[in-house]
């Protein structure tokens, strides 16, 4: 219903990517508590041009982020864009597509990042180029802090986190194999803690503040749960 109406609006005489992202933003809001999904936030979320960096545990984790950050638009691997009707949702809805083995593709991603935040959109990226399932994380990807650096633009770390690891969607599973499964739970238990705003001209201290920041925040949210 949502992909169908993002449609309808797209091809409205005056239609904004504005009114398109809004509207994905209020299916988003009705859909995870819909289907269980219960969010604690800690932390300023972001209302300013900037990169969300996060740690990644499950295809959930760019839809958690979407619900409170208005506007912004995630980096997803281009995988995704063939799902069956999640594909094409995103392909309309404002994601940016990397083909991680592809040295082209990961500079013309690069390239869509810079525009969207100069454009003032947030654009949210996950550095481990990977779900995984460490208690902290993984090797950061430095290609988004170079960006940062060099454009003078703010990175806002965040840390993501479920109650129950067997939401985690890691190794060989498929969509909709995890999807059917967890989604008979009657909830599910996340949380997202959203750091301050980082700017720096050093790349690699970008890279270890937001990759710090994360692996403290993770631990703490493991031992509340």
């Amino acid at each position: 219903m949502c992909i169908a109406q993002m449609v309808v609006v797209g091809l409205l005489p005056g239609a904004t990517v504005f009114k398109t992202l809004h509207i994905r933003q209020r299916w988003i809001e009705h859909l995870l508590p819909a289907i269980g999904i219960r969010v604690t936030v800690q932390g300023a979320v972001p209302d300013f041009p900037c990169i969300l960096m996060g740690n990644h545990r499950s295809y959930l984790d760019p839809a958690l982020i979407v619900r409170y950050v208005l506007y912004s638009y995630p980096v997803s691997k281009a995988e995704v864009a063939k799902w069956p009707i999640i594909g094409y949702g995103t392909r309309i809805t404002g994601v940016l597509f990397l083909q991680r083995e592809s040295r082209e593709s990961r500079r013309e991603t690069l390239q869509g990042i810079a525009e969207k935040v100069r454009a003032g959109f947030p654009v949210i990226l996950f550095p481990e180029g990977t779900t995984q399932a460490a208690p902290q994380t993984i090797r950061f990807s430095i290609g988004g802090f170079k960006l940062a650096a060099a454009a003078g633009i703010p990175i806002v770390p965040v840390a993501v986190e479920y109650r129950d690891p067997a939401d985690y969607w890691v190794g060989e599973d498929s969509f909709l194999a995890h999807f059917l499964r967890r989604f008979r739970q009657k909830h599910m238990d996340a949380c997202l803690h959203f750091g301050p705003a980082l700017q720096h001209e050093d790349p690699e201290w970008l890279l270890k503040e937001t990759q710090k920041w994360i692996d403290r925040e993770l631990l703490q949210i493991a031992a509340g749960f």
